[in-house]
């Protein structure tokens, strides 16, 4: 069997430097807010090219934390709206709601899996204060026309940066270091996962860096002392110390990851497949390879035949949800055709080449 992603073998390279780590770990006797945490921060910082890097308890916490900060500071309030595109994840959404916020979507360009950039343009809404772009399956956001649009419009402009650890965006600037501020999930499945929950923000701006810090341990930069009404949301020390070490191969395993993404494309000639467009520039690391078909049951069946495994990013739109009912006026035929589409092959950077072949295969032998 080809698994859709086998995070047993990924993590077992990494068997022994994790021991040491955890003797270590035991060793000192911290486990909240260490050595380990802030010399990871220090490190994933440098990574993505920012002054700041903050742990958090995961991806959405990281999103949220950031609206509650530009809260803080002025910058937001109860009540103001944030752009995000329809085909995300769930919890882009629920970030913007938990803040006391207005999600409001936009329709989605079936061939980048992000903004339709026309519908983007034109939307003229004074209540719109931040823009939310999501670098969706590792492929970085259009940028450069979103920097123009906020800086004409006055939007905050926050990456969620979940899929994208790595990826080199405009100006040979990473991912994190795209916008006012990032959020970032280490969920064990990512680019970039840890052996549980995780989550960070990066940015360059220190007024929302100390804030955040403070914002994550209930809001207190000393203990007992509580600047603000906070939260409880740290990235634990054994976490922080399993990403350093695998931070250090997280270039390898993303240009792996372009190289099986690459052959995909070269070596799949099925027309009931869409392929999603090339790009191996570094601006997509492959979180994941989603392609499209009519009848994707009867594909993922096919390769379920075949023995290989897939998933579907993403079944249901947010729009759609049963917990999202507030959303539920919003129609986006585009979107929901995607959700109806999408398959998710194969892609980790320990695939074999001879597993690679074989899913190329499967899906040339693929009949409607």
């Amino acid at each position: 069997m080809i698994p859709y992603l086998d995070l047993n073998s990924i993590n077992k390279r990494y068997q022994g430097q994790f021991a040491e780590a955890f003797e270590k770990f035991m060793e000192r006797g911290q486990m909240i807010l260490g050595d380990s945490l802030s010399g990871f921060e220090k490190d994933y910082a440098q990574y993505c090219g920012t002054q700041y890097c903050i742990g958090v308890g995961n991806g959405l916490d990281a999103l949220r934390l950031i609206f509650e900060g530009y809260k803080i500071h002025g910058k937001l309030k109860d009540g103001d709206k944030v752009l995000i595109c329809a085909h995300s994840y769930v919890a882009t959404v629920l970030a913007v709601k938990q803040a006391g916020l207005v999600p409001v979507l936009l329709e989605v360009d079936p061939k980048t899996f992000n903004f339709d950039l026309d519908a983007l343009t034109a939307v003229n809404d004074p209540d719109i204060k931040a823009l939310l772009p999501t670098h969706l399956y590792g492929d970085v956001s259009p940028m450069e026309v979103i920097w123009v649009l906020a800086q004409e419009r006055g939007w905050l402009v926050i990456e969620d940066a979940a899929q994208a650890h790595g990826a080199v965006g405009v100006h040979g600037k990473r991912a994190g270091n795209l916008a006012h501020a990032a959020a970032f999930s280490f969920y064990p499945t990512k680019n970039l996962g840890a052996l549980g929950d995780g989550g960070a923000v990066t940015t360059n701006d220190p007024e929302l860096a100390q804030c955040i810090a403070y914002l994550r341990n209930y809001g207190s930069g000393q203990k007992y002392y509580n600047k603000y009404s906070g939260f409880n949301s740290r990235l634990d020390e054994l976490q922080a110390a399993f990403l350093a070490i695998k931070l250090k191969d997280l270039d390898r395993d993303n240009a792996r990851r372009i190289v099986i993404a690459q052959r995909y494309h070269d070596q799949v000639h099925n027309p009931k497949i869409v392929l999603p467009r090339p790009n191996f520039d570094g601006s997509h690391v492959y979180h994941l390879f989603v392609v499209q078909c009519e009848d994707r049951e009867k594909l993922k069946a096919h390769l379920a035949t075949a023995r290989i495994g897939t998933s579907i990013h993403y079944p249901v739109p947010p729009h759609r949800q049963e917990g999202l009912s507030e959303l539920s006026h919003f129609e986006f035929p585009k979107t929901e055709r995607l959700h109806e589409t999408v398959l998710s092959l194969p892609m980790s950077p320990v695939m074999t080449d001879q597993e690679v072949d074989r899913v190329i295969q499967a899906l040339n032998s693929f009949e409607l």
